[in-house]
């Protein structure tokens, strides 16, 4: 019980990539779910509120470092704790 009352609250903007301004290592100690337009995604690497996007990689295509490419899928954007 103690659990759910010392998460920390989503922000409006999150990524995983600890390079990112937006990263929180906070929040990650918690198991975080995101839904677009009321479906959860479980592979999103960042998302937005605000600007109703999330991104997600674009199958196994690479860039030149390594990382996988991603492409922004838009709607409403739900955070949640699971």
């Amino acid at each position: 019980m103690n659990d759910i009352q010392n998460r920390p609250p989503l922000p409006d903007r999150l990524s995983v990539d600890p390079r990112s301004p937006y990263y929180n290592a906070a929040i990650f100690e918690h198991d975080v779910g995101i839904k677009l337009n009321n479906k959860e995604h479980f592979d999103v690497e960042e998302y937005c509120i605000s600007e109703g996007w999330i991104k997600v990689p674009a199958g196994k295509a690479l860039d030149r470092k390594g990382n996988p490419l991603m492409t922004k899928v838009k709607g409403t954007v739900e955070p949640f704790y699971r």
